[in-house]
């Protein structure tokens, strides 16, 4: 397990499943907690009452099951209410949450459940019955799972502390392989200040979130956030259509709806915003890509109603936003929000933050009560991201007099795919395995000022005849959907340093 941060908060016996549910089912019983709705009238829901005791019916039954405190429990599901209460399932055993993306293929999941030593596999009811690289791993299917919610419950949430492990999540780094991000049941209790500066949410609020489960935008903005103010979550599992959404907005009246710029532009240009009733929304919230000025200015003529950007990432969640409390400023996601503490340094010497409209490496304060633990078995890249006292994700940045935030890339060469961090070294390693596949380059090309497109730039073996099409299917067989590159293109030779290195940056150039 790599070491928690020196900076933490001082340690308290806090869980978070607790801190979510047991007193909303204490005050609002009755109050609806999660909605689900799916295609056309097929909607089910539960309130506090019965997800707190679906949940300690969960969590009892993996306590029995004998595990260790801290034990990893990977969830492969689809969009189901499960998924929920599965994962606070885990945290009130005082385990370790897993989530997992359903567009995983089965050698990408084998590796996370080696990789994490995961105890136990949970599998929804659109995934295989047994999944690769299980070992000697639990198994648990959906009549298992129904079974736990119906059976003895816990009295009370695992008594852990603020600084036990919670929650172990994904995301690319630097290598061929994904890393693990692990998170401690403080980083719940550390989302509270976009509450009330991005969100704008109390008990009062409906949030409709259009991410998968998986996503720690869903989980955190659209569960959990909503959870800890006894607001109500409505999700979908319906077919992907982004007409829907307008529909689904006006028929549970919310308040609140989060996605990706992506969506709120397929909204815009598929969805019929002039034939619903959205008088109940107050405004939308994005996050995962830069929200573009002219995207923005689109959704508040065609809805009337505000957008409020946030940036963040999987090892702090976000912490620089506009909202209620911050004007937004379009081309800029926002301020540091009240509370955290956000400086630029220099990409490299001394961690001495900048002056206003320097540009440097955005930096979080490592008293951060958000940020994570560590790396999962990475201390070469944990201690990468170290400066002093700041934790660094990569990201380019300025702050101007006013404190907003100005995004200028990264400084390495993770990519962002429709909001996913995706290495480029992991869609190389596939792609280079190809038997008439000599080289390979992958990077973000721009195929608009507002979106760009993983590209793969490959140089093809002596006397081999490749096609895009078939280097695409290729890397769907072995890599999730978002990975995959949308457009191939073929070189001669590809741009490399003196010293051999490919110059990733080049590649896309004139």
């Amino acid at each position: 397990m790599p070491p928690s941060s020196d900076a933490a908060a001082p340690e308290f016996r806090f869980n978070g499943a607790r801190y979510c549910l047991a007193e909303n089912a204490r005050l609002r019983p009755d109050k609806v907690a999660l909605i689900m709705a799916g295609a056309d009238d097929d909607v089910r829901s539960l309130t506090f009452a019965e997800a707190d005791r679906a949940v300690r019916g969960i969590a009892a039954g993996f306590q029995r099951l004998g595990l260790a405190p801290g034990a990893r429990v990977m969830i492969r599901m689809g969009n189901e209410i499960d998924y929920v209460l599965v994962y606070f399932g885990a945290l009130a055993a005082g385990l370790v949450a897993l989530p997992s993306s359903p567009q995983l293929t089965e050698a990408e999941a084998a590796f996370l459940m080696e990789n994490a030593d995961a105890s136990v596999v949970v599998v929804g009811r659109d995934h295989p019955a047994d999944p690769a690289g299980l070992g000697g791993r639990i198994l648990l299917k959906p009549d298992a799972i129904a079974a736990m919610k119906a059976g003895p419950a816990l009295v009370d949430y695992a008594d852990t502390g603020a600084e036990d492990p919670a929650t172990l999540v994904y995301t690319s780094g630097t290598t061929s392989r994904p890393k693990g991000v692990l998170h401690a049941h403080r980083a719940i209790r550390g989302r509270r200040p976009m509450h009330e500066h991005w969100l704008g949410l109390s008990e009062h609020d409906v949030m409709l979130h259009a991410g998968t489960m998986n996503w720690t935008y869903t989980l955190g903005v659209g569960i959990t956030d909503p959870w800890a103010c006894g607001a109500t979550a409505v999700l979908y599992d319906g077919p992907r259509d982004p007409a829907v959404w307008p529909a689904l907005m006006a028929r549970h009246r919310a308040t609140l709806f989060a996605a990706v710029p992506s969506l709120y532009r397929q909204i815009l240009k598929y969805g019929d915003l002039s034939s619903v009733d959205l008088r109940a929304l107050r405004h939308g919230v994005t996050a995962g890509e830069a929200l573009s000025p002219a995207l923005h200015a689109a959704w508040t003529e065609a809805t009337g109603k505000p957008l409020y950007e946030a940036l963040g990432m999987s090892e702090v969640s976000t912490y620089v936003s506009t909202g209620p409390t911050i004007p937004v400023r379009p081309g800029s996601p926002g301020k540091p929000q009240p509370g955290r503490r956000v400086a630029i340094l220099p990409t490299d010497g001394p961690a001495d933050p900048l002056g206003p409209g320097e540009i440097g490496l955005l930096a979080v304060h490592r008293s951060e009560p958000g940020l994570m633990l560590g790396y999962w078995n990475r201390p070469e890249e944990e201690a990468a991201v170290r400066r002093g006292d700041w934790f660094v994700g990569g990201d380019l940045a300025s702050l101007d007099a006013d404190g907003y935030l100005t995004f200028h890339g990264r400084n390495d060469d993770l990519m962002n795919a429709l909001g996913y961090r995706v290495s480029p070294n992991e869609v190389e390693g596939v792609l280079g395995a190809h038997p008439s596949v000599a080289e390979v380059g992958v990077t973000e090309v721009a195929v608009r000022s507002d979106l760009s497109v993983i590209t793969a730039f490959v140089v093809a073996r002596p006397g081999a005849e490749l096609e895009a099409d078939d280097l695409i299917a290729w890397c769907r067989d072995r890599l999730a959907a978002y990975k995959c590159p949308r457009e191939v293109r073929f070189l001669d030779a590809l741009p490399r340093t003196p010293n051999g290195k490919v110059q990733r940056k080049r590649l896309a150039g004139p």
